[in-house]
């Protein structure tokens, strides 16, 4: 099992002091792991609050914005197919401090820039630490999950919800008084800072990837999956990507919308990310007592119905309160999605199936925006923004298809 040592040692021999293994360890494992999601989140939300204007500091057009966001997908895409290695090489607790080191310096570097390039570049940095620290957050999880055999996995992404939240609710206050600079400066120190607290309680214990760790049954990579169980953790991870795809596309393209096609106040747009963000939360917060309720097929496709009608009504109010409304209802239906599809990814592959549909879902989190930047251009912004309305109707249907496929264990969230 991961993060305990199942092999008890012979009597004479001490126990290694580094190991969780006790109910104390673990807790502290899970505050701190719970610590490094909330910080994803509230960095994250704390750079797009800004991107309106870092939009007009470099002149960009949304095509432009949407290609120099390319980059944030690029160097995520890029490292997410490195961290797996890396995190078997080094095991994922030190993988997790160092991206989330570099992704708070990271944070720093796009109100330095004032040309288009210059903004792609820096946010391949960006997006480089984004992927790393997701993809590796996300496989320590699964270690814990594991290890306390409960199904707290929705508590781990409220965390990030709630750091979504609290970062774009600072953000929005604080919009109109600060330059991007001091502000995403101020993001980096407060970064640092928050690591260094929660960083320690990762690496004083060995994660189960680090080198000379003993094979273990389900662990990733370490059976192969026959085509069937391929092919599923597959649809899964497009459940994912659909809905993730919702929640870069809002990330990104959100506060621009409410200002630029609704007459917004800055401060106002940015709390539109806020208002999706606590959606989020809450509906998160209390996934797993929704989930022994409905079960999993239908929170997917109660979720996803409900994300398609807040996002056409977000996506084409002809009111800001209208819109606001629908960015809450679009949450509160994304809400457990994203958890559901990793969960029974992981019920038929074990932790390999996990990383495959986390995977895919940031990685649709991350090519959203500049899909949505590019449609834009071609049409409108309203319009493109629908497109992630279609995308959780399809996560619905496509839910539903896979009733009845998760093998052993309890259905859980």
């Amino acid at each position: 099992m991961p993060l305990l040592n199942k092999l008890a040692p012979p009597r004479s021999a001490a126990p290694l002091q580094t190991a969780p293994d006790t109910p104390r360890d673990l807790r502290g494992l899970r505050t701190a792991l719970t610590l490094f999601f909330a910080l994803d989140g509230f960095l994250f939300a704390g750079w797009v609050v800004r991107i309106p204007a870092i939009k007009q500091q470099t002149g960009a057009s949304e095509s432009d914005l949407g290609l120099a966001l390319l980059g944030v997908s690029a160097g995520a895409v890029v490292t997410m197919t490195l961290t797996g290695r890396l995190c078997r090489r080094f095991g994922s607790h030190p993988v997790t401090v160092a991206a989330a080191v570099l992704l708070c310096l990271g944070i720093a570097l796009p109100p330095l820039t004032h040309s288009v390039a210059a903004l792609g570049l820096v946010l391949l940095v960006f997006g480089t630490a984004y992927g790393a620290v997701n993809v590796a957050m996300n496989s320590a999880a699964v270690d814990l999950v594991t290890a306390l055999r409960r199904p707290v996995m929705p508590a781990f992404h409220a965390a990030f919800s709630l750091g979504g939240m609290l970062g774009a609710g600072i953000g929005g206050l604080v919009a109109g008084h600060l330059s991007p600079t001091v502000q995403l400066l101020g993001l980096t120190v407060a970064g640092l800072l928050l690591t260094a607290v929660a960083g320690p309680a990762l690496l004083r214990h060995p994660s189960p990837a680090r080198p000379g760790t003993p094979a273990r049954p389900g662990g990733a990579g370490r059976a192969p999956l026959d085509r069937r169980s391929r092919r599923l953790v597959t649809v899964f991870g497009v459940i994912a990507l659909c809905t993730a795809y919702g929640e870069g596309a809002l990330a990104d393209w959100g506060a621009l919308h409410l200002t630029q096609d609704l007459g917004a106040h800055p401060g106002l747009a940015a709390a539109g990310y806020a208002l999706f963000a606590l959606a989020m939360t809450a509906g998160r917060l209390s996934g797993t007592a929704m989930l022994e309720r409905l079960g999993q097929t239908r929170t997917l496709v109660a979720g996803g119905s409900a994300a398609a009608v807040g996002m056409f009504l977000g996506a084409l109010a002809p009111t800001v309160w209208l819109a606001l409304l629908g960015f809450a209802v679009t949450g509160l239906g994304l809400a457990n999605i994203f958890p559901v599809a990793v969960d029974r990814a992981g019920a038929l592959a074990g932790p390999t199936g996990v990383a495959a549909a986390s995977t895919l879902g940031y990685g649709g989190m991350l090519l959203g925006p500049p899909v949505i930047g590019f449609l834009a251009d071609w049409y409108s912004l309203p319009v493109a923004l629908t497109t992630v309305a279609v995308l959780a109707a399809g996560a619905a249907v496509i839910g539903y298809g896979t009733r009845g496929t998760t093998h052993g264990g309890p259905q859980h969230g």
